[in-house]
């Protein structure tokens, strides 16, 4: 079996337009790039309301199973894909309730989807996304008015940052000092 050949790129309209190379290992696309690489998948391009005109729009880059428009890309060539997400914010959760003799109410509507092409490539890391802006906790604390979903969405993506250096622990979980001789370490059980 072929292994699917990622494009090296700085980022997702570069690795489809005009990647440094393709690579299947972390340890060639470093190579390739000169630098440090991460794999990621994002979404590139417009939404569309309906699976067929994403097949249609992306032709030759995703699998095509449609009868007549049959089109199966290379084994390495499967680093796109579709994916259907949900169009706004989504649905908050239900409560609950009982009523009728039922424990959860009548289910609402799906929410309006549409379809994205994710990309999976390896970024360079020189060019990865770098985290700005304070901490999540300070910005809802902050915030003068509720954040948007996008925002509290953009705000769990971003990585954790630690508000201080951690200290080294100078004993394990189990063991204690004893008082009379603090220089020595006992297991405790």
């Amino acid at each position: 079996m072929t292994a699917i050949l990622y494009p090296v790129a700085a980022n997702v309209e570069a690795a489809l337009q005009a990647p440094l190379a393709r690579t299947a290992r972390e340890r060639e696309a470093q190579a390739a790039a000169g630098q440090a690489v991460v794999f990621v998948t994002e979404p590139l391009g417009p939404p569309y309301a309906s699976r067929e005109a994403a097949l249609d729009a992306h032709a030759g880059r995703v699998e095509d199973e449609r009868p007549g428009r049959s089109v199966s890309p290379a084994a390495e060539d499967r680093y796109c894909r579709l994916a259907e997400i949900i169009d706004g914010r989504p649905p908050p959760p239900v409560a609950p309730a009982m009523a009728d003799g039922r424990r959860w109410p009548a289910p609402k509507p799906a929410p309006r989807t549409v379809w994205r092409l994710q990309v999976s490539y390896w970024r360079l890391a020189s060019a990865a996304k770098a985290a700005e802006g304070p901490q999540a906790r300070d910005a809802r604390r902050k915030a003068r008015e509720p954040l948007d979903y996008q925002a509290l969405r953009d705000l769990a993506r971003t990585p954790m940052r630690p508000v201080k250096p951690q200290q080294p622990l100078d004993i394990g979980l189990f063991e204690t000092r004893p008082p009379e001789a603090p220089h020595i370490i006992m297991p405790d059980e």
